[in-house]
């Protein structure tokens, strides 16, 4: 899933009408999901968030834009904050499966997109910036709005897309790619913000002011890069925190934000008891602090994803003043379709499967098969981790556990991705007119992807299944040789369905591509599967001959 974040700043924050309108123009488009609309009163302005799909996301930042020029005079603005437009700053963030570069992409093309059919000046920031001194949203937006009309006019200020024209009631919009940004605060257990400020001087990148041996006050960095931070005091949670905006989490990550900050209250006398996550976070941010902690723990780190989201809440203490909710809180876990066969128990996968529907079928089964004998290669390497006699095996046993999670979890998403595709084949068949047969090839081609993933998965999965078994313990054995097995029968099941949806394609060089690679990937699996069946058989005292 390619999830992008966009953060558009508007210069209205105090009639809700206007504000929920602009944000409702993105909301409209498909596929964009509005996850926040903050307004602020002194500041006249709101800061509204949204995210999906790269092409969604943009063309609601462009309907963003359309409906703020025409809701919003920028003649009667006036507010705290500084601006320069109706639409101030539009960044776009990368948070799955998408790069920085792609972000510089998006913004390019919403900039460009503005420039030519709205004719309005649009300068780029940030990644996205086109010239050192354009990278800082403070040093373009410098003299705000009511400098426009003057700046406009000089050559070192023509604008990246659009006319270098005055646009009275607009202004300018400046677009630009930017990193993650998460609001995190650690809880103290004290009550006086000025502790507080004692230890977010001690993190934060700018540190405090000193004296020097000159008695001149010079800055005194702080413990931390790419953070900034303060204290204060929160009646209604009754503790003092630190307040803190990670602005990039690559430098700085959440963990280490928690511990810097531990570490200071513990020097000064102080505790740090919990933390709070303010907004969203991307997955993989908890996901690294969980990682984090439990290999302090020396626990393996190759267990599912749920229980590493688990540690790392427990660990930072994020539900002690708040609810931490990773379906509220994850972006991707929000984003996250629904998965009704996957999510079902046992009893009601079987009992569904038996009834007279057409899914969950045959490739849905296989799959299972699969993140099945994945779980298992998971559980024989985990099994010794924590054990002394296997410490030199530690850390290979821990990457073919956290290899097998990986495919098991692949294997589960197409458990449903494989209903989904019979279901767009379906509605292919209903098409008509002369684009039905493209539509029907495409869509066949697609029913037909999904079986294969799961089948050229199926080869590592033994492969797991056989490193378990050998870095393991003897008494796992058996459990190594159930994964290859259901391996095995996951990869010809797969296969199967990869034949069944391209019967139909049978000239065609994608599908001929297709039943080739299929077919290699039943080779293999089985083969080897077969080789750990029978040593693991022969090994309690069966006769290999008998299979």
């Amino acid at each position: 899933m390619k999830i992008v974040e966009c953060v558009p700043n508007i210069s209205e924050g105090r009639r809700p009408e206007i504000y929920n309108e602009v944000a409702g123009a993105a909301a409209a488009v498909a596929g964009v999901e509005l996850l926040d609309v903050d307004p602020g009163f002194e500041t006249n302005r709101t800061v509204i968030t949204f995210v999906g799909e790269p092409d969604a996301v943009i063309e609601g930042a462009f309907q963003l834009v359309v409906a703020a020029r025409r809701l919003i005079d920028m003649r009667d603005h006036h507010g705290a904050h500084g601006r320069m437009g109706a639409v101030d700053v539009c960044p776009f963030v990368p948070v799955a499966g998408v790069t920085m570069d792609d972000c510089v992409e998006f913004a390019n093309r919403l900039g460009q997109r503005v420039g030519e059919e709205l004719s309005l000046p649009v300068f780029l920031y940030e990644f996205a910036a086109t010239r050192p001194e354009r990278r800082s949203l403070a040093d373009i937006r410098k003299g705000e709005y009511e400098a426009l009309s003057t700046k406009l006019q000089s050559p070192d200020f023509t604008p990246d897309y659009g006319p270098a024209d005055f646009v009275p009631e607009f202004g300018a919009m400046v677009i630009g790619a930017r990193k993650f940004l998460v609001a995190y605060n650690v809880n103290l257990n004290v009550t006086d913000k000025r502790w507080a400020n004692r230890v977010a001087f001690d993190v934060r990148e700018n540190g405090r002011m000193v004296a020097g041996p000159d008695g001149k006050k010079v800055q005194q960095p702080g413990k931390l890069k790419a953070v900034r931070g303060l204290g204060w005091y929160i009646p209604e949670y009754g503790c003092a925190q630190v307040s803190m905006n990670l602005i990039d989490l690559d430098v700085t990550p959440v963990h280490t934000a928690f511990e810097a900050c531990a570490e200071s209250a513990r020097e000064r006398g102080l505790r740090a008891t919990g933390s709070e996550l303010v907004g969203l976070i991307p997955r993989g941010s908890i996901l690294d602090a969980g990682r984090y902690y439990l290999a302090r723990m020396n626990r393996s780190r190759g267990v599912p994803e749920s229980d590493i989201v688990h540690a790392a809440a427990i660990s930072l203490g994020l539900s002690e003043v708040s609810k931490f909710d990773p379906k509220e809180k994850i972006i991707e876990d929000i984003l996250a379709p629904e998965r009704p066969l996957a999510s079902m128990t046992l009893q009601e996968f079987a009992d569904e499967t038996s009834r007279d529907s057409a899914a969950p079928g045959g490739g849905s089964v296989a799959a299972l098969a699969g993140a099945l004998g994945a779980a298992l290669a998971a559980m024989v390497a985990n099994l010794p981790h924590p054990k002394a006699a296997f410490a030199k095996a530690q850390n290979e046993l821990e990457e073919v556990a956290v290899a097998a999670q990986t495919l098991k979890q692949r294997m589960l998403d197409a458990i449903d991705a494989d209903t989904w595709s019979f279901q767009a084949l379906m509605e292919a068949n209903k098409v008509s007119g002369p684009d039905k047969e493209n539509a029907v090839r495409e869509a066949t081609l697609g029913a037909a992807r999904v079986p294969l993933e799961v089948a050229e998965s199926c080869p590592e999965i033994v492969a797991l299944c056989a490193r378990a078994k050998d870095l393991g313990m003897s008494a796992s054995a058996s459990d190594a040789g159930v994964g290859a097995g259901m391996a095995s029968a996951a990869a010809l099941g797969a296969a199967m369905n990869v034949r069944i949806n391209l019967q139909d394609l049978s000239d065609d060089p994608d599908a001929k591509a297709m039943l080739e690679r299929a077919d290699e990937a039943v080779r293999k699996t089985r083969q080897r599967a077969a080789e750990i069946e029978a040593e693991v058989w022969g090994s309690l005292g069966g006769d290999v001959s008998d299979l």
